[in-house]
């Protein structure tokens, strides 16, 4: 099995009652994938309650293997989920790793 980590910055320019309202419609959204990419093993998606930190959300995803991951980041339904957020991003990173049995 293989965890996908995402982590989203989101534009400063939000208020925060918009930086919300974008979280809720992205979790709801991303949270529903599996409903369509039967192949996702597990997926949520948290909002970062350390406002010390640069990372707004989190995505943690696992897949049975990094071919699954690559599958899931061109299917059209995560496209248009991930589209919620991609216009109010400022940063992005990711992690794929091995989850030891």
């Amino acid at each position: 099995m293989v965890r996908h980590i995402v982590l989203f910055q989101i534009d400063k320019k939000l208020s925060t009652s918009e930086k919300h309202e974008l979280f809720v419609k992205f979790k709801s959204a991303i949270e529903r994938l599996p409903e369509t990419i039967t192949f996702i093993r597990h997926i949520e998606v948290g909002n970062n309650i350390n406002s010390d930190e640069i990372w707004d959300i989190c995505l943690l995803s696992e897949f049975n293997s990094l071919e699954d991951i690559r599958r899931y980041s061109v299917h059209p339904d995560h496209i248009r989920a991930a589209g919620i957020i991609k216009p109010y991003l400022t940063g992005r990173s990711c992690v794929d790793y091995t989850i030891p049995n």
